[in-house]
């Protein structure tokens, strides 16, 4: 067989290329014997009779087009091979040869031209569903929403009734890129609810519901979504679908979160929900709440390796070090477990092991963090040396300056970090926040702030450079430069929720323009309507406006989610100011025993004269 046959990507695939194949060796099978040679005279043992020879029904000019379009597409002319290879497709009806066409297509990034081939099977083969499918995906990647309807009408129609719930389930994937998700919305929601109405197929019908829940949240149109949610509870209460929309709800409709609860409260040893929801909790900037449901996970099944992992993730963001300490040692004892386990069927360790030494990896950074918030440094340096993952150099070695900087060499540790490469855009961007960051949490404001301007001008219109670059400017009374950074970033990014706080903030805290600091505020709210700190902004702005109840409501909630320090300072002036003495002292004890030189609340007990 010549070598063309045999290096053509389509015959490797195609029933057509096997057709080809068979041909090539018929004729060899007719070709002239060869005269035996004297030694070849005598009789052979008796074989086996030669299976029959099945010749391919092909015809002359089909191989001939064949071939003519796989040289045609060897030799760079992409666009001739589709027209003649798309010709042999309809003649012959083969569906590997369409979809080797539309291949062709797209690897040329001919979407239109691959759209056509995929129209050309379905009718071709009218109830062929991956002909309907690949027309749908290629409507799907091209953006037109509105001509998908009456194709996937049609696919629902030829596939079997257990398979239209699958059919429907694999919608979202498809248009999770769509530019305009209201088109999409608009073209499949008579279609869907359509589905969700139909008493027929009680399978099809969840799915529906799900699937519209999920393009009303797409299409920012959360409160339908919730209400889709709440339908697809009643109908189907135990419907999983319900509750991972309920979680991706939480952020924009805080009701949502009831509908979790609940099914939490109904089915208590429900860990992969109780896990799903502390990981939303701590997405939603909540750290004791999710907290609470990771070690609720850990009391009830303590071989949960995934629960102590969080857990002592959340610890750590917590200043907990010895929580934190405690959740990972026993996190890696679980891991070890596993992995010793896994070690005697090699295929699953070799599967396993990329993944298990990563997660390693991380929490041998976070142990060498909790060993570092105790003061304990040697530790520290001892889980940092285990420590060889290439893609955790910039953490590790920002650890190790840290551990520099403590025992008062910060400038040895800033050559550490100005040490890291800095080959691309997002290294350089990694190393700079990095240098910065560890002179702020060493309070060298100025340093930090010409670090972050230098940053910003090496790599500018980075929203998050120059949020960071106000906050050093606030640090150094610089409150007009401050502003004027914050409305930079909110015109570069005007969904930058923590810009819109701090302006807002600043603005309260200074005790004026409070009108327009309680706007920002609520429009940070309007991103992230659970965030402990713009909750906590929100409580100060009303206890400067002197709505103290309001203001308590706020702050008490903010520290029931996050118990940080700079918020307890705030409840605890607010419940002064309210003559809860008794409780505001509490507080404020709590707050130090946490971070027992945050500066905001060490100024509120200067300022009010008491100690906790």
């Amino acid at each position: 067989m010549p070598e063309f046959f045999r290096r053509s990507p389509f015959l490797k695939t195609s029933t057509l290329a096997a057709a080809l194949i068979s041909a090539s060796a018929s004729w060899a099978n007719t070709a002239p014997a060869p005269k035996p040679s004297p030694a070849a005279s005598a009789p052979a043992p008796a074989a086996s009779a030669p299976e029959p020879v099945r010749n391919s029904a092909m015809d002359a000019p089909l191989f001939y087009q064949l071939l003519v379009g796989e040289m045609e597409l060897r030799s760079g002319q992409a666009g001739v091979a589709f027209q003649v290879l798309l010709d042999a497709a309809r003649r012959t009806g083969d569906e590997e040869l369409f979809q080797r066409v539309i291949n062709i297509a797209l690897q040329a990034r001919a979407g239109d031209q691959a759209l056509i081939a995929a129209k050309a099977w379905r009718d071709a083969k009218p109830k062929s569903q991956a002909a309907h499918q690949m027309v749908i995906q290629l409507l799907a990647l091209l953006n037109r929403p509105a001509d998908v309807t009456e194709v996937l009408r049609s696919l629902l129609e030829i596939s079997p009734a257990e398979q239209r719930a699958g059919v429907l389930a694999s919608l979202p994937r498809l248009f999770q890129r769509a530019a305009e998700p209201k088109q999409v919305l608009r073209a499949l929601e008579p279609l869907l609810r359509a589905q969700a109405q139909s008493p027929q197929n009680p399978q099809a019908r969840e799915i529906a519901l799900a699937v519209l829940a999920r393009f009303y949240a797409n299409a920012g149109e959360s409160r339908r979504a919730l209400e889709q949610t709440r339908t697809l509870l009643q109908q189907t209460p135990e419907s999983d679908d319900a509750m991972q929309m309920a979680l991706d709800l939480m952020p924009t409709e805080p009701e949502a979160e009831a509908l979790v609860q609940t099914r939490l409260s109904a089915s208590p040893d429900n860990h992969a929900l109780r896990l799903a929801y502390g990981r939303a909790l701590a997405r939603a900037q909540r750290p004791a709440e999710a907290a609470q449901q990771f070690r609720s996970v850990t009391e009830v099944s303590p071989a949960s390796s995934p629960a102590w992992f969080a857990l002592g993730a959340l610890e750590l963001d917590l200043k907990h070090p010895e929580a934190a300490d405690t959740a990972l040692r026993e996190y890696l004892r679980l891991l070890d477990s596993a992995t010793a386990a896994a070690a005697t069927d090699a295929n699953a360790a070799e599967a396993e092991g990329s993944t298990v030494n990563e997660a390693r990896q991380q929490a041998f950074l976070m142990l060498a963090q909790a060993a570092e918030m105790r003061a304990d440094l040697k530790s520290a340096e001892a889980w940092l040396s285990k420590v060889d993952s290439p893609q955790r150099q910039i953490e590790t070695r920002y650890r190790r300056a840290s551990l520099l900087a403590r025992q008062g060499q910060l400038n040895e540790a800033r050559k550490l970090l100005q040490a890291l490469p800095e080959s691309s855009p997002e290294e350089l961007r990694a190393k700079l926040m990095a240098e910065s960051q560890l002179l702020r949490e060493r309070q060298q404001w100025k340093s930090a702030y010409e670090v972050l301007a230098s940053a910003n001008e090496r790599l500018p219109n980075d929203p998050d450079l120059i949020y960071e670059q106000s906050m050093m400017a606030e640090k150094l009374g610089r409150l007009e430069e401050m502003e004027t950074l914050l409305k930079r970033v909110i015109a570069i990014k005007p969904d930058h929720h923590h810009a819109y706080n701090a302006l807002g903030y600043s603005l309260a805290e200074r005790n004026i323009r409070l009108p327009e600091a309680r706007e920002l505020i609520a429009k940070a709210l309007s991103f992230s309507p659970s965030e402990p700190f713009i909750l906590d902004s929100m409580g100060w702005v009303e206890y400067r406006l002197g709505n103290l109840p309001e203001s308590l409501r706020l702050l008490r909630k903010a520290y029931l989610a996050r118990p940080d320090a700079e918020i307890a300072a705030h409840l605890g002036e607010v419940l002064w100011a309210s003559g809860e003495h008794s409780e505001a002292k509490r507080i404020w004890q709590e707050g130090l025993t946490r971070e027992p030189k945050n500066e905001a609340l060490i100024d509120t007990l200067k300022r009010l004269k008491t100690k906790p």
